[in-house]
């Protein structure tokens, strides 16, 4: 099968390495155009045209898909597929409906649940047992076409939204090549996403970093896995800014959120509901990230400092 492949961060990446080591022919590879990254401002291009480039695939990045520019290099194309993986555009109608199969987006969560563009990120802060990654039939809505392959992952309580990413990106490279079989084959079964309302997975912004120690223990170990790797949750300590890169939930209870009721190797916080955390890695401005027993090494925290003063 001859297949367009869209996709930009490194989520995609691996999709596009099974679809080189497969028997399907890539004619081209979609991907954002190269962005200034670091402090240097170094124009860098995406992993995904990254690993095209090192393959010696044909490479497009067009500023726009509105233009008509992108339509006609797909009808010189002429795929029978376009796969499309954490893209990053809107694609236009004449687009999704040039392939003979048409297009289709791999999605890292259990639609209808957490459309839109976090949903690693929504099913950890939200405290979620399960997600996976939906293979859909692309039409003009948000995420909203025709199921063809779903496969589901539990979430351990302690995975943070870094490690889900990892293991969801693998899942989702697996199932697409399982659902380009089943399309060649004609035997993929193409089932209705229910209707009605099912939330949105907004993008993540750095107005979600602060921690609120009135909430529970659950609340607040969900939003510090959740916001790893970026923007990293963060509280104050002793005036300073304090980025909290891991945490389980503790054995102990206590009183008074936001205070600390251990400071042996880990940080032991006190949270709304009386439960606790153990803070594990933590990261000041400006300093490396580390485990909090070096942290503590260099930096006293008493018993009864309240955290987010």
């Amino acid at each position: 099968m001859k297949i367009v492949f869209m996709g930009t961060p490194d989520f995609a990446v691996p999709c596009l390495q099974k679809l080189i080591d497969s028997k399907h022919e890539i004619v081209g590879v979609f991907s954002q155009p190269d962005k200034k990254v670091g402090r240097k401002q170094i124009l860098t291009p995406p992993q995904v045209k990254a690993l095209a480039v090192e393959h010696n695939l044909p490479v497009f990045q067009p500023n726009s898909l509105k233009t008509g520019e992108a339509y006609d290099i797909i009808k010189e194309l002429n795929p029978d597929l376009i796969v499309v993986v954490a893209y990053g555009k809107i694609l236009p109608k004449d687009i999704l409906d040039y392939a003979k199969y048409g297009c289709i987006n791999v999605h890292a969560s259990l639609l209808p649940k957490y459309r839109g563009a976090a949903p690693i990120q929504w099913a950890v802060l939200n405290g979620d047992k399960e997600t996976g990654v939906t293979v859909m039939q692309m039409d003009i809505g948000l995420d909203t076409g025709d199921m063809l392959y779903v496969e589901k992952t539990n979430i351990d309580i302690n995975e943070t939204s870094e490690e889900l990413f990892d293991r969801l990106s693998s899942i989702g490279a697996n199932a697409l090549i399982k659902t380009i079989d089943m399309i060649e084959n004609d035997t993929v079964i193409k089932t209705p996403q229910p209707n009605g309302d099912f939330g949105y997975a907004t993008m993540i912004d750095k107005s979600m970093c602060t921690i609120d120690w009135s909430k529970s223990a659950f609340e607040i170990h969900n939003q510090i896995r959740g916001l790893q790797s970026w923007p990293v949750a963060s509280t104050k300590i002793n005036g300073k800014n304090l980025k909290i890169h891991k945490s389980i939930l503790s054995d102990l209870t206590g009183e008074g959120y936001g205070k600390v009721i251990n400071n042996k190797n880990v940080l032991t916080v006190c949270c709304g509901d009386g439960k606790c955390i153990d803070i594990l890695e933590v990261q000041l401005d400006g300093k490396k990230r580390m485990d909090t027993k070096s942290f503590l090494t260099g930096n006293k925290v008493d018993i009864g400092t309240c955290l987010g003063e």
